[in-house]
């Protein structure tokens, strides 16, 4: 069985209010690891290409708002 595997296991186990501290505590994980991998793809210069190709859009009235 794979570690996932008896994770899902677990985390059907848990009670209603267990499962929510669960959730909230997944969420911040998650966004946090979201937000580092963002800053280390700024700082190694990843989404230059794609800022450049935005900017240049938006100049050339090729952006939607949203």
């Amino acid at each position: 069985m794979t570690k996932v595997e008896k994770l899902e296991k677990e985390i059907q186990k848990l009670s209603p209010d267990e499962l929510a501290a669960f959730r909230e505590w997944f969420q911040k994980f998650d966004s946090d690891d979201w937000d580092r991998q963002i800053k280390e793809d700024l700082e190694a210069g990843k989404l230059y290409k794609l800022s450049k190709e935005a900017v240049t859009a938006h100049k050339a009235g090729k952006a939607k708002q949203i």
